[in-house]
């Protein structure tokens, strides 16, 4: 075969090309990595506090599906690239390479393996999914959580999720409004029970750091909601609604504080006395109003963005 005077190969080109697409990848791994370190890799885009057990069990459960998932995904590549590399046409070949086909062992083994893969997924899947969805006899705290448009209200009680009375003789309660972010503050103990409704259209009540959310379904009591969660840790976490219920969605925030016993014994018995919430938290020595979101500016007027 005559080659043309000057002109490269088809080997020489293709090298030229791989070399540099490698020099492209090599120059931007740096900018990509340089986003984030390895803890913040490891985590997966997941929340670094998880205050409940059920969170650290939804974590593991999310983190080890991912990495089944990634080991999974690199064999099929490595098998993939061997193949393109190891049967790759060269040049000096004329004739089609041998054909295989009816291999029963690959065959059988391709099959078997994702089901059993399935299995191991859905047998944690359920162990997680049993734990989360568990309820005891006897909670140690129940509070009353009802959604509405746009805003939450949080009714406390007792541990059989009756409405306590404050010194007005009304229900103890919290609610927020577009000027005030609602807090709900309960204590560091397991078995904390949530009760949820909601006034008038699907809301769902959601702590990021939880990594649990609960829709909140309008309706009669059957529709009521109820969940446990246990606590392992003290802290302050942003509340949302994980529901798009209307033009005002984006202003249903809230804040949860997870305190102590015994300041949550203080703290509710300084509202049943009738202390507001942001005085019963600064007898706790917790902040009065909220930290991790604030309201939005609804004055149009302003010129600003909310």
């Amino acid at each position: 075969m005559r080659q043309v005077v000057g002109k490269p190969s088809r080997e020489r080109r293709g090298r030229a090309r791989r070399a540099i697409g490698l020099t492209g990848i090599a120059a931007l791994l740096p900018i990509l990595l340089a986003g984030c370190s390895l803890d913040d890799a490891f985590y997966l885009g997941w929340p670094r506090t998880r205050p409940t057990t059920q969170s650290e069990q939804m974590f593991d459960l999310w983190v080890g599906s991912t990495i089944a998932a990634l080991v999974v995904g690199v064999i099929v590549w490595g098998l993939t690239f061997w193949c393109i590399a190891a049967y790759k046409k060269k040049d000096s070949d004329t004739e089609l390479p041998r054909q295989t086909k009816y291999n029963l062992p690959a065959e059988l083994t391709f099959t078997a393996l994702p089901f059993v893969l399935i299995g191991i997924l859905f047998y944690y899947t359920v162990i997680v999914q049993d734990n989360v969805t568990e309820m005891s006899d006897q909670p140690t705290a129940c509070t009353e959580v009802t959604a509405f448009k746009w805003n939450w209200q949080f009714t406390y009680t007792d541990e059989n999720c009756e409405p306590l009375t404050g010194a007005d003789g009304e229900p103890v309660t919290e609610t927020g409004d577009s000027d005030y972010i609602p807090i709900i503050v309960v204590p560091n103990q397991d078995d904390v029970r949530f009760v949820g409704n909601a006034e008038d259209v699907i809301h769902s009540f959601w702590v990021p750091d939880l990594l649990f959310k609960r829709d909140l379904i309008p309706g009669s009591d059957a529709q009521t909601t109820r969940w446990e969660v246990d606590f392992n840790s003290e802290g302050t976490f942003v509340g949302r609604c994980a529901e798009l219920c209307g033009a005002y969605h984006a202003f249903m925030n809230f804040e949860m504080r997870v305190v102590s016993p015994e300041d949550y014994e203080t703290f509710v018995n300084a509202r049943v006395e009738g202390m507001s919430t942001p005085e019963a938290l600064e007898l706790i020595g917790q902040d009065a109003y909220a930290t991790t979101t604030h309201p939005f500016n609804t004055d149009p007027a302003t010129g600003e963005a909310s």
